[in-house]
């Protein structure tokens, strides 16, 4: 099998010191490619192994494990079952968390929500998603999805980079080491979180490159006016100026890199460089001004408010318009283990509007069909209750079974797909794993998943490990 891979050298020798040492002069060569503006907005891949359905992927991702059995997994036996013990035979000794796992009872909880069958497809989708339930017919739901993480830190990592243990590359990281950007004027990999969410902590390292090379870190967003930090220029200081001065350090590194091994100095001037351009980028995309009312009341109030999700949703499209390859939206607040019913309305009114605004906008500007959007969280939540059940009940983690959807890039729209039992427990039909979300997510882009990787301490690594298979029946 061929792979795609970080390069082997002699021990204590990078590649070019090794090639520069023949007295080749390929280091230098190498180095002056690796700077030009083609060659940064290249990937590893060149381009995609076979025709991609996806050019771009933004990631709505709903931090802290959105209840299914609330939103998008319709149960009426929970109803009917409402206050009864969870059966012994439908949990099957399964592990609970610790919040909940010493309880004496664990009483099964229906929705208080409304659902109803909505679009031409009929798909369920609860009362607090009125906006989502307006895009049925444009959405997959997959109600099987199902991951080995019960705690937020490993679940979230395991989302995000393929497995529950940090420090593998993230999902951005890979794709922009694979396939690069189409803008190189921007990074191929933008993070934004909400401001002022509280809830499970998101740390940086859920959008690191890992062990790839530093430059295909995720770059955040921040909502002010220095957008990126360290990116705009000290007062006083001119962009001709900081030109020379990039120059001068770029000749001092040309010299380093030809005495020393250090490919972390590559990835810098390669930054360096990126910086300097994105002086003028980010400033453009981050400037609304030339927005329509039209598009603010279709994403709602709060998307003139800088680091709202709506304000996120809408930026997360300028950047797709500009050739971004990975856009990834981090919205807190999920994570519901008590006073569900009004933390989750919260939650919903939220995102509902923004989330369907999004892919109602790129499917009139001609996007939809390219970009892939996906909204979702690190798991689900239980069928029963956390703590006594009533008014202020909540539920807890649960990896068994939940519901994310997708749509655009190739995905087949107004489809339901996976089973799980009556319950909202366990997966019975269609199960998709996380490394099986992962391996589709690659294939819509143009990528056989077992052959993007990185050698790494004698390992070949990729993003699904050993894992993935694609799940055919949702690809259009």
């Amino acid at each position: 099998m061929n792979h795609c891979t970080g390069y082997d050298s002699p021990i204590g020798m990078s590649r070019r010191h090794f090639l520069n040492s023949l007295g080749m002069g390929m280091g230098g060569l190498a180095l002056s490619n690796a700077l030009s503006p083609e060659a940064i907005a290249q990937g590893i891949l060149d381009s995609p192994q076979f025709a991609p359905k996806a050019k771009r992927v933004i990631f709505l991702f709903q931090s802290g494990g959105p209840s299914q059995v609330d939103l998008f997994d319709h149960k009426p036996r929970l109803i009917k079952e409402h206050g009864k013990e969870l059966p012994d035979s439908v949990r099957k000794g399964q592990r609970l968390t610790g919040m909940s796992g010493n309880q004496a009872t664990l009483p099964l909880v229906g929705s208080p929500f409304e659902f109803k069958q909505h679009g031409e497809s009929g798909t369920w989708i609860s009362d607090q998603l009125p906006h989502i339930a307006k895009i049925a017919d444009d959405i997959c739901v997959i109600k099987s999805m199902h991951t080995e993480a019960i705690n937020h830190g490993p679940g979230i990592t395991m989302m995000q980079t393929g497995s529950q243990i940090a420090g593998r590359p993230s999902i951005g990281s890979w794709l922009s080491y694979g396939l690069g950007s189409d803008n190189e004027d921007l990074p191929s990999f933008v993070v934004m979180n909400t401001k002022n969410k509280g809830g499970q902590p998101l740390v940086s390292r859920l959008w690191g490159s890992g062990f790839l090379p530093g430059k295909h870190d995720g770059v955040r967003f921040r909502p002010d006016k220095n957008a990126v930090l360290y990116l705009n220029r000290p007062n006083g200081v001119s962009a001709s100026t900081r030109r020379q001065a990039l120059d001068a350090l770029q000749a001092l590194h040309h010299k380093q890199l030809a005495k020393t091994s250090d490919p972390a100095l590559e990835t810098r001037i390669a930054q360096y460089e990126m910086a300097f351009r994105m002086q003028t980028s980010v400033p453009e995309v981050t400037d609304f001004s030339n927005e329509s009312e039209t598009t603010y009341e279709l994403y709602g109030k709060d998307a003139k408010t800088p680091g709202t999700y709506a304000a996120n949703c809408l930026m997360a499209r300028r950047l797709a318009e500009r050739g971004v390859k990975f856009i990834q939206l981090y919205h807190q607040g999920w994570d519901q283990h008590g006073s569900l019913v009004k933390k989750l309305g919260v939650q919903c009114r939220e995102t509902d509007q923004a989330s369907a605004a999004l892919v109602t906008d790129l499917k009139a500007r001609g996007m939809l069909d390219d970009t892939l959007v996906i909204w979702g969280g690190e798991f689900g939540r239980t069928n029963y209750s956390q703590g006594p059940l009533g008014n202020n009940f909540g539920r807890d983690h649960h990896p068994r079974c939940f519901s994310i959807w997708m749509a655009g890039g190739g995905i087949k729209p107004g489809v339901t797909h996976g089973e799980n039992d009556d319950y909202g427990y366990n997966v019975v039909k269609d199960g998709v794993h996380i490394h099986d979300f992962h391996a589709t997510m690659i294939h819509l882009l143009g990528i056989n998943h077992e052959q993007l990787t990185y050698k790494y301490q004698g390992r070949h690594f990729r993003l699904t490990d050993v894992h993935g298979h694609i799940v055919q029946n949702i690809l259009s």
